[in-house]
């Protein structure tokens, strides 16, 4: 008795499906960031320079592009290929969205291609970040009842 449990088997292939369909939001989000920060710069979108996001975004890019640096597999991509195996499966086994999205997903070109691609992205990442800057609080305090505070004579009331 070798084979693969069938339980295990599909609660694999299905944490493999999970995997993949996290691996294509974390994409969608890197990619959405690079496009839409220039845009909203040119059409004077205030949330483009939200602090949080543009942090969360430089930190997913430059960990791409750490992970083409030391010509490592993305971790994502990993994890998905382990749980497949350990399902018994090879590829992607689905229906005709899984299959086309595990197509766009994982380009068939050499890894220093992909190395390219990713450093450059996060090297543009880099720059928006210098570009058009995130706009950070400095202070907990806001700064109206920070003027507020400060008498504006030197006599008191």
């Amino acid at each position: 008795m070798g084979g693969v449990h069938p339980v295990s088997a599909a609660l694999d292939l299905e944490l493999a499906r999970l995997v993949l369909g996290i691996h294509v939001l974390v994409i969608g989000f890197n990619l959405a960031g690079l496009i839409l920060v220039p845009i909203g710069w040119w059409r004077r979108w205030r949330w483009v320079r939200g602090c949080v996001w543009r942090a969360a975004h430089l930190l997913s890019m430059a960990l791409v592009a750490l992970q083409a640096a030391l010509g490592r597999v993305c971790f994502l991509t990993a994890w998905q290929t382990q749980l497949m195996q350990r399902a018994g499966r090879q590829g992607v086994v689905g229906g005709l969205i899984q299959s086309w999205i595990d197509h766009v997903v994982f380009w068939n070109v050499p890894l220093g291609v992909l190395t390219v691609l990713y450093l450059a992205a996060g090297s543009y990442a880099l720059v928006l970040w210098w570009w058009v800057p995130p706009r950070c609080r400095r202070s907990s305090q806001p700064a109206n009842s920070a003027r507020a505070a400060r008498p504006t004579s030197g006599q008191s009331p």
